[in-house]
């Protein structure tokens, strides 16, 4: 075990690291490094948490940095549409919050199942959807993962069930998930995502309730970026330990800034919801570096100096850059050539999310059903219908 100074923004961190030294490859590069969570856990209800031992691979780490890169140039990207007016309605970023979704991927297993609520963007990219999915989605056209017509909070994928634009209305929904995964004994977890702003909503704690009674495997996921809105947590909620929150049901807080720690944490949850020991409330404690949406500048209830200080202390992608550098597990040109080609790839995906063609009015009623009753859909009146029309399939009707 040995520690080196690390460079985090304007400070310096003393960071334990391990490279094994068998592990070494003929380039003089560490295959795995060991590191330690740069905040300890906080438990509720556990004797045990998980492991202080955070193992990543040299082919994890490239990964890892590139998917964050990925979130946070696309987030970008959709900003900048925005503001061009080429991107309508709601729209909300999820930039610094990438550790969070790459994180908790991470730790998943292909039965498992996620959703979310209306800052979808980056779990839309880690669930399978490729950039342009996203992009063509956000711009309304053909070339989006739902051909246009869900927009910023209505994307999906296989297991992947939104993007929900009603706040707190994804987790019973993924009570229901995860209730179907242990229907069917699949072994399968959801991780059921929500803010801190839909914290107090009631239906919430109903749905913790018929999970912890029927020991469904699922993972209440606070995502706790400190503001539901423009509202600060500690004016919002009477108790701030969120993951606390199910009472009855074990917790875990995680720093939500760190993508090993935020990894390790959740697979310990999911690995004991497979045992039938579920549920879980988990914590993450994040941060956005925007505001709640593009209409909210993110500067009226907070200073541009909180924000600065978050970005050159605590951000995700920068602190496991130096991690992984200061560890000899990659070199910093490889990591350049990372970020060339997410930066051409978000580029390229940009142009076309500008000029795909959007469907046809004949798609209107496209895809409604999976199995539909009714082959006429109401249109403006009762006395004005539209046909259903399939087009493909529905990717999580099985």
């Amino acid at each position: 075990m040995f520690s080196k100074n690390i460079s985090f923004g304007s400070k310096r961190l003393l960071v334990p690291c391990q490279a094994a030294l068998s592990q070494v490859q003929s380039n003089g590069l560490a295959a795995e490094a060991t590191f330690e969570p740069g905040r300890p856990y906080k438990l509720h209800l556990l004797s045990e948490g998980p492991s202080n031992t955070l193992t990543v691979t040299r082919d994890e780490a490239l990964k890892y940095y590139r998917d964050m890169q990925v979130i946070r140039r696309l987030e970008t990207a959709a900003g900048n549409m925005y503001k061009e007016k080429l991107i309508r309605g709601f729209c909300h970023l999820y930039s610094g919050q990438e550790a969070c979704a790459v994180g908790a991927k991470a730790a998943m297993q292909p039965q498992d199942s996620v959703i979310t609520a209306y800052r979808a963007h980056g779990w839309t990219y880690m669930m399978g959807v490729p950039v342009l999915g996203v992009l063509g989605e956000l711009t309304g056209r053909s070339s989006g993962c739902a051909r246009g017509k869900g927009g910023s909070m209505h994307m999906y994928a296989e297991n992947f069930y939104g993007g929900n634009g009603i706040v707190g209305a994804q987790v019973p929904l993924g009570a229901g998930i995860a209730f179907a995964n242990k229907y069917k004994g699949n072994q399968g977890v959801c991780i059921s995502l929500y803010g801190d702003g839909a914290a107090n909503q009631g239906q919430l704690f109903e749905a913790f309730n018929m999970a912890q009674l029927w020991k469904l495997p699922c993972i209440f996921i606070c995502e706790n970026n400190g503001y539901g809105m423009g509202t600060s947590v500690e004016r919002s909620s009477a108790s701030t330990n969120y993951y606390t929150r199910g009472d009855f049901i074990p917790g875990i807080w995680v720093d939500g800034m760190d993508v090993l720690a935020v990894r390790e944490a959740t697979r310990f949850a999911a690995d004991l919801c497979r045992e039938g020991k579920g549920p879980f409330v988990m914590e993450y404690a994040t941060y956005r570096y925007q505001g709640h949406s593009m209409s909210d500048p993110g500067t009226s209830y907070r200073s541009r100096e909180e924000i600065q200080e978050v970005r050159q202390t605590r951000d995700p992608i920068s602190g496991f850059k130096d991690r992984i550098l200061n560890a000899d597990l990659v070199t910093a040109e490889e990591l350049k050539e990372i970020d060339l080609e997410v930066r051409q790839t978000v580029d390229d995906a940009t142009k076309q999310a500008k000029v795909d063609p959007e469907v046809g009015m004949d798609d209107l009623a496209g895809d409604i059903y999976s199995l539909p009753i009714e082959t006429k859909i109401r249109g403006v009146t009762s006395f004005d219908t539209i046909n259903h029309k399939r087009i493909g399939r529905a990717v999580n009707f099985q």
